[in-house]
């Protein structure tokens, strides 16, 4: 079953790329991530390949990219090879395709009849177009269509889930059924940010493969292979690292919307807590609010949200190192200056994360919401008698 081909000037959006960057799909280098590759190489190569891959780890640090690497592999492998010079079948020693081969080039343009790719659909009715907000049983019932086409001669067939974690009930049941009766000669790539939330039964049939977030050389490689220019400060390179946690889809946020700077903001903000400067607090909440700030509302509260927990990884580890900003080190220490205090701000991370998804979610007052959490921080501070 062949999807309308992707990535031309007329197609529709795609829930799994990210702004303008390259689709994982177009991208030929993956970075960071030698380990699982080589791991996944070694059970194909052990010819005990399991059926199902749940492939693990943050959001942004090429989990999509490792798995559109090995599906283009999986399918572009015949599953009977011919014999190598000396008689036995040549031996893989990268996931690496050809970009020329015609597997590449049909997956490239998203008309390979072999790939399934599940994930949530662009719908235009009714008014406004938008994303679907899961992957329904709907669209999970396209399962059974593929499946009944029959592979190409000595092919095998993937199905690639991004992700999983946005399947409803449902959908997730239909995707079980194939766990549990897998077709022949069938393997399914499973990208979960958040395995821990799956169903048990999925996350027992598959084979995981945990992905780690990103080196700094790494990333700053990865970032140029999506187009993006990181900074050339080796100090605001190790804060983008940092920051971004590894994760490239972070990064390239922080980079187009300046988040070092705002986050840099945010430490000068907090600086004198439990006092807080309020025209400064309405200022930063005011470049909240409207409809084209939505991205901006997204990173400050994504900011506030990873502060609160690297105040309360010092509670327990000590200050990071390198700062993420000037400043960093010394407020953190002071704000958990022990595991008791890392604890607290621990919940108050859980609690405001909670409420900023909630408020984003019923679309309130977004300069009000980032008001409001900033106060709670104030407040929390005051409690800790800080």
């Amino acid at each position: 079953m062949s999807a309308a081909p992707l990535g031309l000037a007329d197609a529709p959006p795609e829930a799994d790329r990210l702004g303008d960057y390259p689709h994982p799909r177009h991208t030929e280098t993956l970075y960071g991530q030698e380990e699982a590759e080589a791991r996944f190489l070694a059970a194909f190569t052990s010819g005990r390949l399991p059926h199902a891959w749940l492939i693990t780890g943050p959001r942004g640090i090429g989990k999509a990219t490792l798995a559109w690497r090995i599906a283009r592999f999986l399918i572009a492998t015949p599953l009977e090879q011919e014999a190598g010079l000396f008689g036995e079948p040549e031996v893989p020693q990268s996931l690496a395709i050809d970009p020329d081969h015609p597997v590449a080039r049909r997956m490239t343009a998203g008309s390979e009849g072999n790939l399934m790719l599940l994930r949530r659909k662009w719908v235009e009715k009714p008014a406004p177009a938008r994303f679907k907000t899961v992957i329904d049983v709907e669209s999970a019932r396209d399962l059974k269509r593929f499946f009944a086409y029959s592979a190409a001669e000595n092919a095998r067939r993937v199905v690639l889930i991004d992700s999983v974690d946005e399947m409803n009930a449902p959908a997730a049941n239909a995707v079980l059924k194939v766990l549990e009766e897998p077709p022949l000669n069938t393997v399914l790539l499973l990208i979960s940010h958040a395995p821990a939330a799956l169903l048990p039964t999925i996350r027992s049939r598959c084979q995981v493969l945990p992905c780690a977030p990103l080196s700094e050389a790494a990333l700053i490689a990865a970032l140029r292979e999506a187009g993006a220019e990181p900074p050339e400060d080796p100090g605001a390179r190790a804060a983008l690292t940092a920051l971004s946690e590894g994760s490239v889809a972070t990064a390239l946020q922080l980079i187009d919307d300046e988040g070092l700077t705002l986050y840099s903001a945010l430490i000068a903000l907090f600086r004198d807590l439990p006092k807080l400067d309020r025209p400064a607090t309405l200022a930063m909440a005011a470049k909240c609010g409207g409809r084209d700030a939505q991205d901006r509302f997204r990173l400050t509260t994504r900011l506030i949200d990873t502060l609160l927990a690297r105040i309360a990884r010092t509670g327990a580890l000590g200050p990071p190192s390198p700062e993420a900003a000037p400043g960093e080190a010394a407020l953190l220490t002071r704000l958990a200056p022990d595991a008791a205090r890392a604890r607290a701000w621990a919940e108050l991370a859980a609690t405001l994360g909670a409420r900023a998804r909630a408020g984003a979610a019923v679309n309130l007052d977004a300069p009000a919401l980032i008001t409001d959490i900033c106060l709670k921080i104030s407040e929390a501070a005051a409690d800790m008698r800080l």
